[in-house]
């Protein structure tokens, strides 16, 4: 179709609502703000300890009493949730994972803590066994190492059971399992617990993107270079993410998560658009890993990086985001209100 005069230059100028500072502020059309931050943590044993990730710098695995102070702090920033994950020492792993459902495990004693201390603070738990097991793989595994999918599902129920019991706003499988959502969600209910959340991480690929978070928690040397291919979803596959997306909704998820981030924000936007529902993102530990090289290495600079690709998840449709920079973001954000 032929345009009009008026479609053409020098009567259309994109150019003119860019020019004023008031102007680009009337038109922009998403913004981030605090209430779209998730602070992923790593907790580990003990008292007074902070142990340093190498491979992600200003990343810190903390004990409960010193998360307790940084959770205390995100608090006043407005973050309104963290994920939990912790470190189990290698003397607590095993074939069968049964300390991630020890009802005084690091997590459940974690959750009780935090709940009591800051119960306005969203509590989020990694519904996974890999911190647990002896392989570092998701799940129970058979002679060949293959993850068995329906006892792996028996095991997560009873994890996720006892981190709602602990007290949990969110339980987060994170493991792909087929099925794994509608058995959590029926033993939830079967238990009374039925404004416990489910987060499902309903689109996680096989990702080369993990690395630094492996070894945050500890499992990067029980994998001794296998990977998770035979249930991680294939980077390669699109359609497949909607399919996984609209089982868990079927079976009670109240949102869901694609993860990795960045790599995958076309993800993000499909699922967004198919099924208008909480539709989450997480910037995983490689993307926060290679930010932070370059911004080490001056070669960007750290907050007008970090805000532009914080954005770019609104731009794609995520309602929320997991994210290392979470408490600097709402720093900044804070900061530019004040």
């Amino acid at each position: 179709m032929a345009q009009s005069g008026l479609d053409l230059f020098p009567y259309t100028r994109m150019r003119r609502l860019r020019k004023n500072d008031f102007s680009r502020r009337l038109t922009q059309e998403h913004e981030l703000s605090v209430n779209d931050l998730i602070y992923p943590v790593f907790v580990l044993e003990g008292k007074n300890r902070r142990e340093q990730v190498e491979s992600m710098p200003g990343v810190e695995r903390l004990s409960i009493d010193l998360l307790i102070e940084e959770a205390k702090e995100l608090v006043a920033l407005g973050v309104p949730a963290i994920a939990l994950f912790p470190v189990t020492p290698s003397e607590k792993k095993s074939l069968h994972a049964e300390e991630a459902y020890n009802p005084e495990g690091l997590a459940q004693r974690t959750v009780r803590a935090l709940k009591s201390e800051l119960p306005e603070l969203g509590v989020i738990t990694d519904v996974a066994l890999d911190p647990f097991t002896v392989h570092g793989q998701d799940g129970i595994i058979d002679e060949q190492g293959y993850v068995i999918n329906d006892i792996t599902t028996e095991v997560l129920v009873k994890q996720a059971l006892s981190h709602a019991q602990a007290g949990a706003d969110v339980v987060a499988p994170s493991d792909m399992m087929d099925g794994r959502i509608g058995a959590i969600r029926e033993a939830l209910e079967e238990q009374g617990l039925i404004n416990t959340q489910i987060m499902a991480y309903s689109a996680k690929y096989a990702s080369s993107y993990y690395g630094p978070f492996r070894d945050a928690v500890g499992s990067a040397g029980n994998l001794k270079g296998a990977d998770k291919k035979t249930y991680q979803m294939n980077p390669g596959n699109s359609d497949e993410a909607l399919r996984e997306v609209a089982l868990d909704l079927q079976e009670g998820a109240d949102m869901v998560m694609v993860k990795p981030g960045m790599p995958y924000l076309d993800i993000v936007r499909r699922v967004k658009d198919e099924f208008s529902v909480p539709t989450f993102a997480y910037q995983v530990s490689g993307e926060y890993a290679m930010h932070m090289a370059a911004i080490e290495n001056g070669w960007l600079e750290e907050r007008a990086i970090v805000m532009e690709s914080l954005l770019a998840f609104k731009r794609a449709g995520a309602d929320g985001i997991l994210t290392y920079f979470a408490k600097r973001a709402a720093q900044w954000l804070n900061e530019s209100q004040a």
